[in-house]
């Protein structure tokens, strides 16, 4: 187990998190916010689903999950079929359109990551890319351990 110094110094770099999350909302194109894009981008990895799916895979509540679906599908990017097993509930997919949304998310974001982080190698990004997964991983296990508890490190020293 890492030293409680190491635990707090990665609470401060976490809360940084922000200003690459408001980088990333930049790039976005106007007409697909934030929400849109991460409905698209759920849609794009674990393909059709309810809207109930989508909403636990948001973390987020079914209202907030409505508007984001009402939005997307006011622009063509995704359907809403009748879910044959229950006609009161709807499939949600993507369509050509939003399949050409999410490309252009894509691309958006990676020509973003290439220009911000262009003196990095090959090897760092890796790096990063193989920290960050196993941190997500071990969150996504995170209902098999019990909660630790809030760290004693000041709110002011999160910024």
């Amino acid at each position: 187990m890492a030293a409680q110094s190491h635990y707090e110094e990665l609470a401060r770099q976490l809360s940084a998190i922000g200003a690459v999350k408001r980088g990333l909302g930049r790039i976005l194109p106007a007409e697909c916010p934030a929400g849109s894009a991460a409905v698209l981008t759920l849609l794009g990895r674990h393909g059709e689903m309810r809207i109930s799916r989508l909403a636990e895979l948001l973390d987020v509540d079914m209202s907030v999950t409505s508007r984001h679906v009402a939005h997307v599908a006011a622009r063509g990017w995704i359907e809403r079929d009748p879910d044959p097993l229950d006609k009161r509930s709807r499939i949600l997919r993507l369509t050509p359109a939003g399949t050409a949304m999410l490309d252009e998310l894509g691309r958006r974001t990676a020509d973003m990551f290439a220009h911000t982080l262009r003196d990095w190698t090959d090897e760092e990004v890796g790096q990063l890319n193989t920290m960050l997964a196993r941190l997500r991983e071990s969150f996504d296990c995170r209902t098999t351990v019990p909660a630790a508890p809030i760290a004693r490190t000041p709110a002011a020293q999160l910024t």
